[in-house]
């Protein structure tokens, strides 16, 4: 039947239908396969009917998708496809909705068509209607489907006979909920079979990123498309354990929809393949939000807002139980690490930080933000960092709202100068580094005992601010006694300046678009003093920091002297962190790594302030990071 009637249309003039293709749609030969392939009788007669319309609807080149003899039987084989997890059938009803969303994505207006279902399209002029056959004769009646208004008419000229299409056909259980191509595709996309959830996930991909404005508006109001594509992802959010290691989360980490399984050398644990499936589906909805039309990446991002962020995962990030707020804190840094899209950024953003973006009072109303900031500072330690992380992640996306929420509105009205007093020359009017009977030679600290290098040279930002003040105020916070870098071939903070330079120009590379100023805002003497209030996010900072300094600095030269052997043993653990002997237990061990990181700690903060007061001499030559070098 098939080799007929691609035959006959080679042999027929551009746009005409022949008698075999009239007959074929005149007595509605397709409704009767279809109603066969529904009774399977004979049995595997559904999946030849689907092989069967799949290949009329790919090699026939005429648009048949118009006529109502061909839309019935494929709304009735998309309503029998994707219902039945793991039918027999799924090759083929994959390959079907192939065919379905390449002739849509010739035709966007098609789309619409297409997805009504039950309920087909309004009238439409006669003037755009394809030759189509007379008289769609009512032979076969399915039980399910009553007879159609139609209203049929007929111009005999030339031997082409045009029908037009219903004005209006209203069945019940039409509209939204109904199985049509969206849902059907969705069913697929859970299948077991790789290959076919692959293919199920690229034909819905194809379809939502219809050019047609029309077609995606409809897309969104009239089709369950948002509407299920998140339901399966909370879905299966809801089937993963309510408890997951955050170090087990982070092993899956970049997970791809095109490969939602972990490698299988990979340590298994239990809940694996679960948070796989669902990190898989975010990475392909995230996709979508980024591929689709605008209309529905903005429907889609808000439901994944809704429904995941707010309504599943804000409850637990507020949940007394430390298991499940520690578990939703890492899942959510994941989420944040593999999100590329901007609405869905923009909807994260708003969830996690809300609209405002003013100054916060001390006493805040307890918002999420607030939350999530005192949780970085939490009695559990894991909570802590996996909060930590949280923000550290958050804070790496390309997005003005982030950095200006949770800082610089804070910042930009310099109520952090004391009002009246003159702004001082440089940090020499401030500093006095030398009474501290500890802090020795500060900036050339860090470079004994290898030769010493030429000094960074005290280069003002108008006339202001030097940068060796600045570099100092760093190295000289770890006392000489207490540092063993150049005892192994390093030098001071310059082993940090060029990933500190990478750092600083991918920064400034991603805040150029965002129209910062390039010097400070002059005070107004003539404004009221405020009380200046850092915001709660680098008050925790600063909290925690000073707590650091309270635990090693304060006290440190008191305690290093009932360390026997202190230099060496500070020396073997350094190697030890390095990686460069083996790890041995020694007494005092946790203060001989916390002076060993706090000294790392404090070059690296010094070579990213001196990177942003880059030298103007020629002593300092840096090389442009790599592409990628962070």
């Amino acid at each position: 039947m098939l080799d007929i009637l691609v035959y006959e249309e080679r042999q027929q003039a551009a746009g005409e239908a022949g008698p075999c293709l009239e007959y074929l749609l005149q007595h509605k030969i397709l409704e009767t396969l279809c109603t066969l392939g529904k009774a399977e009788y004979p049995p595997g007669m559904r999946q030849q009917v689907f092989q069967f319309f799949s290949k009329v609807l790919a090699q026939v080149q005429h648009p048949l998708l118009h006529y109502l003899s061909v839309h019935r039987p494929v709304q009735k084989l998309l309503r029998l496809g994707g219902t039945v997890p793991g039918s027999l059938t799924e090759k083929e009803e994959v390959q079907f909705t192939t065919v379905l969303c390449s002739k849509i994505q010739q035709d966007p207006a098609l789309l619409t068509y297409i997805l009504e279902g039950k309920k087909t399209v309004a009238r439409k002029k006669v003037s755009r209607e394809p030759p189509a056959l007379p008289g769609e004769m009512a032979s076969i009646k399915d039980k399910d489907q009553p007879p159609s208004k139609t209203s049929d008419t007929v111009s005999c000229g030339a031997g082409v006979l045009t029908t037009q299409l219903p004005a209006d056909t209203e069945e019940p259980d039409g509209g939204i909920g109904e199985n049509n191509l969206v849902t059907s595709l969705i069913g697929l996309c859970k299948s077991k079979k790789g290959r076919v959830a692959l293919k199920a996930q690229e034909n819905l991909l194809l379809l939502v990123s219809v050019a047609s404005q029309a077609a995606a508006t409809y897309l969104v109001q009239s089709s369950p498309c948002c509407p299920a594509i998140v339901e399966h992802l909370c879905q299966l959010y809801q089937s993963m354990p309510t408890f997951l290691d955050p170090a087990d989360i982070a092993t899956l980490e970049g997970i791809s929809w095109r490969l939602p399984s972990a490698p299988s050398d990979e340590a298994s644990f239990p809940g694996k393949e679960a948070l796989a499936a669902f990190l898989g589906w975010f990475d392909y909805c995230d996709h979508i939000i980024m591929e689709a039309h605008t209309v529905v990446a903005d429907a889609l991002a808000k439901a994944v807002a809704e429904k995941l962020f707010v309504e599943i995962l804000q409850p637990q990030l507020l949940h007394v139980s430390e298991q499940s707020l520690l578990t939703a804190t890492a899942l959510l840094t994941a989420l944040l690490r593999q999100l590329r899209s901007p609405a869905l950024l923009q909807e994260a953003v708003t969830f996690l930080l809300g609209m405002e973006q003013q100054p916060a009072a001390l006493e805040d109303p307890r918002t999420l933000c607030v939350h999530l900031i005192r949780h970085c500072d939490h009695l559990s330690d894991e909570i802590s960092i996996a909060t930590l992380r949280l923000f550290e992640e958050l804070l790496q996306k390309p997005h003005e709202q982030i950095v200006r929420s949770l800082i610089l509105c804070h910042l930009e009205g310099r109520l952090y100068v004391v009002r009246g007093a003159p702004e001082p020359e440089s940090y020499e009017d401030t500093l006095d580094l030398e009474e501290d009977p500890y802090f020795t030679d500060g900036l050339d600290a860090g470079f004994q005992p290898s030769s010493k290098p030429t000094p960074a040279p005290a280069t003002n930002l108008d006339g202001k601010t030097a940068v060796t003040e600045i570099v100092n105020s760093f190295l000289c916070l770890v006392p000489e006694e207490a540092k063993t870098s150049a005892f192994l071939e390093e030098t001071g903070y310059d082993t940090y300046v060029h990933d500190a330079y990478g750092l600083f120009q991918e920064c400034s590379s991603r805040v150029a678009p965002w129209g910062w100023p390039k010097v400070l805002t002059p005070l107004d003497p003539h404004e009221p003093e405020r009380p200046f209030f850092e915001g709660h996010f680098f008050r925790m900072l600063f909290d925690r920091m000073s707590r650091i300094l309270e635990q090693v600095i304060g006290d440190l030269m008191q305690r290093i002297q009932r360390v026997p052997q202190f230099p060496g043993k500070l020396l073997l653990v350094r190697k030890q962190l390095m990686g460069q002997v083996p790890g041995e237990q020694l007494d005092h061990q946790t203060l001989l790594q916390g002076v060993v990181v706090l000294e790392e700690f404090c070059k690296e903060l010094a070579a990213i302030a001196f990177v942003q007061f880059p030298p103007h001499g020629p002593h300092l030559c840096l090389s442009p990071p790599p592409e990628g070098h962070v």
